[in-house]
């Protein structure tokens, strides 16, 4: 090694930092997104008119108001996600984030409403993943379309890319995670135990914006 290599603290060639091996898939709602974005939006204008040109008790009635209101829809808009990746299933759901490996999911069922359950028998919903009958009126129609135009395969995607999907967003999303569930359950990597974590950072702005609601009134 040169003398000026030691000066610099450099023990020879630098090895490239690998990069991981996949990446999260995320599945979220973008109609519960648009639909917080603007409740949002016309909260903000709403409590800062009344911030700014109410009078008396009205511009802490409205800041308590925003304090409470806007982290619950947040909460339920645009917090909603859920990550897969070929580890573990993260669900990020309004007042908390659970984390199951793959080894840890018994299995993922639809109903009215989008579930995961874990081998103890726990059961969380999946937020981000909203069942749509209209959907799956939608698909159950061009699937009943492509049976009597004689194709019998449905016009699944997979053989043919330019046929529309005879499943509902949703329920797709929930096919493709069964899939890596039954497919990386055995994984070294995809063992361990479910891990849930509270949201306080949307708890807490929400407990204080009703206590402030609570005092101002009392005090009226």
């Amino acid at each position: 090694m040169s003398d000026p290599q030691k000066r610099q603290g450099v023990s020879g060639p630098q090895e490239p930092v690998a990069e991981p091996a996949y990446k999260d898939r995320t599945f979220r709602s973008p109609a519960g997104i648009a639909g917080g974005v603007l409740l949002l939006a016309l909260g903000a204008w709403l409590g800062i008119d009344a911030v700014i040109r109410g009078e008396g008790r009205t511009p802490w009635l409205a800041l308590a108001g925003l304090l409470f209101a806007v982290p619950l829809v947040v909460a339920f808009t645009v917090r909603p996600v859920v990550y897969a990746n070929d580890d573990r299933l993260r669900v990020r759901n309004p007042f908390r984030t659970v984390t199951l490996p793959w080894a840890s999911v018994a299995t993922l069922r639809s109903g009215y409403s989008n579930e995961v359950l874990s081998n103890a028998g726990a059961k969380y919903q999946l937020w981000a993943i909203p069942v749509s009958l209209r959907g799956r009126k939608k698909a159950a129609r061009r699937q009943s379309q492509a049976a009597a135009a004689g194709d019998p395969m449905g016009g699944r995607p997979f053989l043919d890319p330019t046929a529309p999907s005879t499943r509902s967003p949703g329920d797709q999303a929930m096919d493709d995670l069964r899939e890596l569930a039954e497919h990386r359950a055995d994984a070294e990597s995809a063992q361990g135990e479910p891990v849930v974590r509270w949201a306080y950072e949307i708890l807490a702005p929400c407990l204080a914006g009703a206590v402030l609601l609570a005092v101002l009134f009392a005090v009226a």
